[in-house]
């Protein structure tokens, strides 16, 4: 029961357009190639400006990029070779990310928020061949790489080698090197179901089609004359997609911010960007900000996380304006829909699947639903992930045959548009960023106090939802809760460690003797 939707004809046209178009250049999808067409086809056009007054046109973003990519060369970097970034949103960050992909390499943007524990273990699951870090994130690589392979120190270099001067450089002395089709281009780690991160696998074809995709669909919102506003973080799949990707297929600016807050904000809105892209707990600092200057911009998208009917009806009063939703998942690359309709139908209604994606919503025993009835969203297409990487049992169980189960329960309006009801039962959605419940139980257990542990997200207006810790104790201790944080902070990013902890001898229990979470988040709901 495939193709549930209704594609709109310019959609497919433009998606049509934009797949030959890369045919016609290079014979094949081509992640490196995205920036050399946007060279070719937009030349002199401004591609990133900051609020200190830089900008770089698509040409010589692409110069500076394959410069780097020949420095990458001469240090040792070869095709399918991995480059590990470690850089806050930047300029800089764009160059190492497409020197990369000229380079024939495979690039991995690191969450920049994690504990130094968690960046340890994706350095020696990734086995990166190039670290590039800022001097700021420098001391937390430094002491990350100590705990792996001691060969890892000789292979960190600061960010500074990305700013290059491109006076008298000469294109033809760079050979660059093409990742298409299966190749893998990125590798993207998110939060572990089981505890420990998972390196996301897309290859060419995956980022190709998606940002593909997703422009086709941004033709029904607005035209190729926006400009981006580039306040997430660039390490995470949205961002990559809407912020990278994108505009160089269409050729738009990109206003880099260097981070989220209000200062920063600011500053970057007074470029006037056209198109805000964030996640719900980004609107609500906007809400909170009041008098934030977004008189520039055209059209607001949310994605990331469910928008709270809250955020969006503060927003609306505030700022007399509309945020349109979306949805995805990184394993998606990431965006599956994104609602081009301006209106007031519920949030948790993020529109049809973009163009080249097949839903599916089944039920627990696989069975085909009908349109109206809920059940586990599947999708199908070619901007679905390889795999995770040296996971198969994981990949095996999250592709069957093409599709790939979301595990967000969801329905098909009659109109064949998406409507989330609900996301994986024990996922925890924090500011946009996922944490996997039973990652933190693990650290909880390491305790000697702790007999059993179970974390629950509770819904929160401002962060969409905070982690809460229900706790079984062996024997109860003074400042124990002031221990199980400090045990936390030691191994988890500061998101991730529970808001709230809650001490209980009985914790409810299945049948089957685990914990119940069923239950403890009916009794969540009312901490």
């Amino acid at each position: 029961m495939q193709n549930l939707f209704k594609k709109n004809n310019r959609e497919q046209l433009v998606y049509n357009e934009l797949y030959n178009s890369f045919y016609e250049r290079f014979g094949c999808l081509s992640a490196s190639g995205i920036l050399l067409r946007a060279s070719e086809r937009f030349g002199k056009k401004e591609a990133l400006k900051t609020a200190s007054g830089y900008s770089i046109s698509y040409q010589d973003l692409y110069k500076s990029a394959l410069k780097v990519s020949g420095i990458f060369s001469e240090m040792g970097v070869r095709p399918r070779d991995h480059v590990l970034l470690f850089i806050e949103n930047s300029v800089e960050f764009y160059i190492g990310y497409w020197a990369a992909l000229l380079v024939g390499a495979v690039v991995i943007p690191v969450n920049t928020f994690l504990h130094i524990n968690e960046v340890a273990y994706i350095i020696k699951d990734a086995s990166p061949d190039l670290i590039i870090v800022s001097d700021r994130l420098k001391s937390v690589i430094v002491e990350a790489a100590s705990m792996c392979d001691e060969t890892i120190q000789k292979k960190i270099f600061p960010d500074s080698i990305l700013n290059v001067s491109l006076e008298g450089f000469d294109e033809s002395t760079v050979l660059s090197h093409d990742v298409t089709g299966e190749d893998t281009a990125v590798i993207l780690y998110t939060s572990g179901t089981t505890g420990q991160p998972k390196g996301v696998v897309l290859s060419a074809k995956n980022i190709v089609t998606n940002a593909m995709q997703a422009a086709a669909r941004f033709q029904l919102l607005a035209n190729e004359q926006e400009t981006f506003f580039a306040v997430l973080p660039l390490f995470h799949a949205f961002a990559q997609n809407t912020c990278i990707w994108l505009p160089a297929i269409t050729g738009s600016p990109v206003i880099v911010v260097s981070k989220i807050d209000r200062t920063a904000i600011t500053d970057g809105l007074k470029l006037k960007p056209t198109v805000f892209l964030g996640f719900p707990a980004l609107y609500g600092l906007l809400c909170l900000m009041k008098r934030a200057p977004l008189d520039s911009v055209k059209l607001f998208i949310s994605g990331a996380d469910a928008m709270p009917d809250k955020i969006r009806a503060a927003f609306s009063l505030l700022y007399g304006r509309k945020i349109l939703s979306g949805y995805g998942l990184t394993e998606a690359s990431p965006v599956v829909a994104i609602n081009y309709l301006n209106d007031d139908r519920q949030t948790s209604n993020v529109g049809e699947p973009v163009v080249g994606i097949d839903i599916q919503i089944r039920d627990d025993s696989g069975r085909v639903l009908d349109k109206g009835c809920i059940g586990t969203l599947w999708i199908k297409g070619a901007n679905i992930m390889k795999g995770y990487y040296k996971a198969e049992q994981a990949t095996s169980e999250a592709i069957q045959s093409g599709w790939l189960c979301t595990g967000d329960i969801a329905s098909l309006s009659m109109a064949g548009e998406i409507v989330i009801h609900g996301r994986n039962k024990d996922l925890i959605i924090h500011k946009g960023f996922n944490i996997y419940p039973q990652e933190v139980e693990n650290v909880l257990l390491k305790s000697s106090l702790v007999m059993r542990a179970a974390v629950i997200g509770h819904s929160d207006d401002s962060a969409g939802e905070i982690p809460v810790a229900y706790i079984s104790l062996k024997m109860m201790k003074k400042n124990v809760e002031k221990e199980l944080r400090q045990l936390c902070a030691a191994h988890l990013a500061a998101y991730k460690i529970p808001r709230t902890f809650i001490f209980k001898d009985d914790l409810p229990l299945s049948p089957t003797g685990k914990i119940d979470k069923k239950k403890l988040k009916n009794r969540t709901q009312n901490v």
